[in-house]
């Protein structure tokens, strides 16, 4: 059946005329990147430059708006995403030309963690965003997860203007940053802002379009004084190349810069600027602009890049949803405060003070306290008692949210990450984000008979605010099993235990998330046939399993003819092996990327019911896996350590014990690049041993790539430590 596309009502005027600065005035953006790239200090930089703090706070000293928590100031690095909101006017400045100069602009910034086991702080972020600043440090370029945080917003469509960070750091290369992001991530990136000078001597920014130099002055540490001149002598080529290579791109990407390109035209420079805007947001360009946000020099001219080329709701495209009752029929929801409403929740979070917050981003309509919105996944209704607008920690009440704005409800009920709350009479279903699957797990339990109780409070409200935080009882041993993206996620969640819920708590040592799959076509026979006087329990099930594609996850294909098992019974076969598949044959492990066909049974006219058929099933894939040659699989990550070359042997053969496979080394000054794919498994206390190998000057990053067959010898001591 072919999808039908409706959509939803609205009128020609988007704005409301209530709301503080029109739609075509606010830009929501993320700031995304590697971890300790400078996304925290940029934010900051940003919210002191538009005027919604008066000091620059540091992340080494704990004092920055966006990074609140206690953990994260303690750790010096970014746990949660944190939103808040700024105000921007593009100044008139000698011979700069600026697409929407003196207007005021809403920015709504979300700050968001680098750290790998944080990444569903990027997804969700990217999910509800129209744009983003992806950060690049100018000494190390592409990073591995600046490549994750990039797929992430290429998988949402999120046009993006990179900013190339750390000018001022020794070793720091403009030119270099931008060719890894051609390279190593395939984009189609061009400099509008190239740094005046690196190291010691950068002094301010090329501005390529307008063909002017902007000087910062060395007498004001905040940044905040600089000058327009013209481009410095020793600089003028690198300009005029630069400006070229952007004409160039333009003429080939954009139909109204080719045209006048063709008719030998002039090209202005809001022709210029209107055409890379347009390509930016259409996904097919990047800008780029240099600077340093810890050294305070290019933060002004990156926000007016962030104004002229990324959009605003109104310039991408409608959001699509479904139709809760007809999966078929598509619903297109224009950006408009006279529309229905309709929002996404995208994050949970537990205030100490005001109590559950759902953090929600407005689609369409507009909301008020005293209105009740519907969550078409619980046909729930709930009324809106208390919206926030949120600045980091701080909570700020307010009467109504519109179109395009991010906003807090509190206290609302039976809502998970992804829940679309909309208006009762036009519902619509969004798609929610996605997020990967935890990859380690530990037993906790309480230190006391009183923490019981408030244990499983604490850990149903943290599992709520993160999906890629699991909890489950291990039905052999009874235990409480905690599960998720690394160590340093883990403890993030036994700390906030403590400090937010109060509850001490013992945990074992990190297991890994072993999977289980196969390699060969099996064939499987269950059956139930018990007879105990009266009516007994008969279900017979005959499957056929083979391997999946990798990453494809469990098919089920229902071939029975001739009505063997009758068709009331298919359900209850196919729940059946879909628990079998929970444990694997080979260590009780979740199996993954196995297709399964149901083939032929039989029944009985009056012993069989759906739970005779469901163990039959079980019965049957468990017969199915053993005889389909079952593999254990491990969690393989990608590692990338950067150490002084007098380290690079020692490194190595530590990683060469770790059962690593190197995968490349690059030389950059006198430090040595090591990227290797090594088993999550071998990876404990990983952190403590380069320490001691290279007395403190190696630092590494390690995010999730795929799964590999675990070793013979390897796999025995799995099995034995599992016993």
């Amino acid at each position: 059946m072919s999808a039908t596309v409706t959509e939803k009502s609205g009128s020609a005027n988007p704005n409301s005329p209530h709301r503080a600065f029109p739609l075509e005035r606010t830009r929501n953006i993320g700031i995304a990147a590697h971890i300790d790239a400078g996304k925290t200090t940029l934010t900051e930089r940003i919210l002191f430059y538009t005027g919604m703090i008066h000091k620059i706070g540091e992340v080494h000293e704990g004092t920055t708006v966006t990074d609140w928590m206690e953990q994260e100031r303690e750790r010096g690095i970014t746990i949660t995403s944190a939103a808040t909101t700024c105000t921007w006017n593009q100044r008139k400045e000698d011979g700069i030309f600026k697409l929407f100069e003196g207007q005021k602009q809403r920015v709504n910034i979300i700050d968001t963690p680098g750290h790998v086991d944080f990444t569903a702080e990027v997804e969700r972020s990217l999910r509800v965003l129209d744009g983003a600043i992806a950060v690049f440090c100018g000494v190390a370029g592409v990073q591995p997860q600046s490549e994750t945080v990039w797929r992430q917003a290429t998988k949402y469509n999120v046009p993006r203007v990179a900013f190339v960070n750390k000018m001022d750091r020794t070793g720091a290369n403009f030119n270099a940053a931008v060719d890894s992001m051609r390279t190593k991530l395939g984009a189609n990136v061009w400099p509008v802002l190239i740094p005046l000078g690196s190291e010691d001597h950068l002094r301010g920014q090329i501005d390529v379009i307008n063909k002017k130099a902007v000087i910062f002055s060395d007498d004001d540490a905040l940044g905040s004084t600089y000058q327009v001149t013209e481009i410095p002598e020793e600089y003028k080529e690198i300009a005029e190349q630069a400006y070229q290579d952007l004409i160039t791109q333009m003429v080939d990407l954009d139909e109204e810069i080719g045209m006048l390109f063709l008719e030998e035209k002039p090209i202005a420079i809001k022709d210029l600027k209107s055409a890379i805007r347009r390509q930016t947001i259409a996904n097919r360009f990047v800008p780029v602009a240099g600077g340093s946000a810890f050294k305070n020099k290019g933060v002004q001219y990156l926000v007016d890049a962030v104004v002229d080329y990324l959009p605003s709701p109104l310039d991408i495209p409608a959001v699509q949803g479904q139709d809760p009752d007809d999966e078929s029929k598509s619903i297109l929801v224009l950006a408009n405060d006279q529309g229905d409403f309709c929002s996404l929740a995208f994050k949970l979070w537990a205030d100490p003070f005001v109590g559950k917050l759902v953090f929600f981003r407005v689609y369409s309509g507009k909301l008020s306290k005293g209105d009740t919105v519907y969550n078409p996944r619980t046909n729930k209704r709930e009324r809106i008692s208390r919206l926030i607008q949120i600045q980091a920690d701080k909570r700020e009440d307010i009467e109504t949210c519109y179109s395009g704005d991010i906003a807090a409800i509190v206290g609302i009920k039976n809502i998970t990450t992804g829940d679309t709350l909309c208006d009762e009479d036009h519902a619509i279903l969004l798609e929610p984000p996605s997020f990967p699957d935890p990859v380690i797990s530990m037993a906790i339990e309480p230190k006391t008979k009183a923490d019981q109780e408030k244990m499983g409070i604490a850990l149903q409200r943290l599992a709520e605010e993160d999906p890629t935080f699991c909890v489950s009882t291990n039905e052999e041993t009874g235990q409480t099993i905690i599960a998720g993206m690394g160590e340093l996620h883990l403890e993030i969640i036994r700390d906030r235990m403590l400090r937010e819920f109060k509850v001490d708590a013992n945990a074992g040592k990190p297991q890994i998330a072993y999977k289980e799959t196969i390699l060969l076509l099996g064939d499987g026979e269950g059956k139930l046939v018990k007879q105990s006087g009266g009516r007994g329990q008969y279900g017979h099930v005959i499957i056929k399993v083979q391997p999946n594609e990798r990453g494809k996850g469990i098919t089920i294909e229902n071939k029975v003819v001739g009505g063997t098992i009758p068709k009331d019974f298919i359900p209850a076969v196919i729940k059946g092996l879909n628990e079998g598949l929970l444990n694997g044959v080979i260590g009780g492990y979740p199996v993954i990327d196995v297709h399964v066909d149901i083939i032929d049974g039989s029944y009985h006219d009056v012993d069989s019911n759906e739970m005779a058929f469901k163990m039959a099933a079980i019965f049957a894939i468990k017969d199915g896996l053993k005889k389909a040659k079952p593999i254990l699989l491990e969690p393989i990550m990608k590692v990338e350590n950067i150490t002084p070359d007098e380290f690079q042997g020692d490194i190595m053969g530590d990683l060469n014990r770790r059962r690593a496979r190197i995968v490349g080394i690059d030389g950059k000054g006198t430090l040595s690049t090591i990227n290797a794919e090594v088993p999550l498994a071998e990876m404990f206390g990983y952190a403590t041993a380069i320490r001691s190998l290279s007395k403190g000057r190696s630092s590494y990053s390690m995010q999730p790539s795929h799964f590999e067959q675990v070793p013979q010898q390897v796999l025995n001591a799995v099995l034995d430590q599992k016993n």
